[in-house]
């Protein structure tokens, strides 16, 4: 009886570390969530945002200069001659405003560039144009598509897409991982195929998040979603169960923050606003922005960054695939040394191995069963996740 209690106590005590195991994910997820969005979007301030004033005589550039003086690091101005030189500088985001003073002021912004900018550009200047008893006129050069009026849905559709892709690695890397790497990533790149086909519907015909460009936008969904796919079922070989916390954090703590969707860098902290410049979120809402609204301005740079995130998702899968050869070849070289083993044994030893094997035999299958159950709770914290 003392037997069973002890036994009993004993698969509690297990299962309470199975679990407890697992709650390890869910929390560093929570932990790291709070740092990455709180900590990127929780208090957005400018610095060195760029504005133009329209003019070159003295009282444009003593205006200049007084709101340079005044805006302690927030503003970057500068005076320009003219207003089609203001104009170029917004279509190629060069600047997110220009003010043009006198009795009847008008500030020029770009809210396709940056809805949260333009907002905070229009701020500042609208004091300005108050403090000389005018009212201000307010004339957007690049206005986003009628289906997308503040400008961040880009954002949620670079949202989706993330979603669609790493919950496709879990699919991928865990319930395919009796597959060959070849048919995996096969499975991926038809993965990011049908995940891309489904953004290009939600942002034309179901939502009209974009009037044009649909081709160029589906072009980049599909090299932004077999990126993540790439680099996740990579990822699988090495990390496992822990795959899920190493997708979130790149693609969603580390990706969705320094995307430039919600804020640009000019008003996050420099920690999100370096990584604007090479992470794959952003690649994407800029190259998209760039391809819809800006003439394509600079579209090469944010279609390479994209590419290079490919690119590395490539490398990944190598590496897994030599990972894997190398855990069959040393799989199989073990199976030899065994058969000589037991080929040298008596009739006693025979039985006694055999007894050995069916005690062996009972523990991989209790243990296969432990790790059929792993799966399915990764699996389900993987599904949560993506939901």
């Amino acid at each position: 009886m003392s037997s069973d209690r002890g036994a009993a106590a004993g698969s509690t005590a297990a299962a309470l570390r199975h679990v407890l195991g697992h709650l390890v994910t869910p929390l560093l997820m929570c932990v790291g969530m709070g740092l990455a969005y709180l900590g990127a979007f929780h208090a957005p301030e400018p610095h060195d945002l760029r504005v133009d004033v329209i003019g070159s005589g003295t009282s444009a550039q003593l205006l200049a200069q007084t709101l340079q003086d005044t805006a302690d690091g927030a503003l970057n101005v500068r005076t320009v001659p003219d207003r089609a030189t203001a104009m170029n500088h917004l279509a190629t985001q060069a600047s997110y405003g220009a003010y043009a003073p006198g009795r009847h002021p008008e500030l020029l912004v770009a809210s396709a560039s940056s809805d949260t900018s333009a907002t905070v550009v229009e701020k500042v200047f609208t004091k300005v144009a108050a403090e000389h008893g005018h009212p201000l006129k307010v004339t957007d050069m690049a206005p986003t598509a009628h289906g997308d009026p503040t400008g961040q849905g880009i954002f949620f559709l670079l949202v989706a897409l993330s979603i669609g892709s790493y919950a496709s690695v879990a699919v991928i890397g865990g319930a395919g991982a009796v597959l060959t790497l070849r048919i995996r990533a096969a499975l991926a790149i038809a993965a990011s195929l049908v995940v891309s086909l489904i953004g290009v519907v939600f942002a034309g015909p179901l939502f009209g998040l974009v009037d044009h460009g649909l081709g160029g936008l589906w072009a980049m969904a599909w090299l932004y979603s077999a990126g993540i796919l790439m680099i996740g079922v990579g990822l699988h070989t090495f990390l496992k169960r822990w795959t899920t916390l190493g997708v979130m954090v790149l693609f969603v703590m580390l990706n969705f923050t320094s995307s430039g969707g919600i804020f640009r860098p000019e008003l996050q902290p420099g920690f999100f606003g370096s990584l604007h410049s090479f992470w794959n979120g952003a690649g994407f809402v800029e190259g998209v922005r760039s391809h819809v609204y800006f003439g394509g301005h600079a579209l090469g740079r944010h279609v390479l960054v994209l590419a290079l995130w490919f690119v590395v998702g490539l490398a990944l899968m190598g590496l897994a695939g030599l990972a894997e050869s190398g855990r069959r070849r040393a799989a199989a070289g073990a199976v030899p040394a065994a058969v000589v083993a037991g080929a040298v044994v008596g009739e006693a030893g025979a039985e006694a191995a055999r007894g050995r094997g069916r005690h062996v035999r009972a523990e991989s299958r209790t243990g296969a069963e432990a790790g059929e159950a792993d799966e399915a709770l990764e699996e389900e914290l993987e599904g949560a996740v993506g939901v």
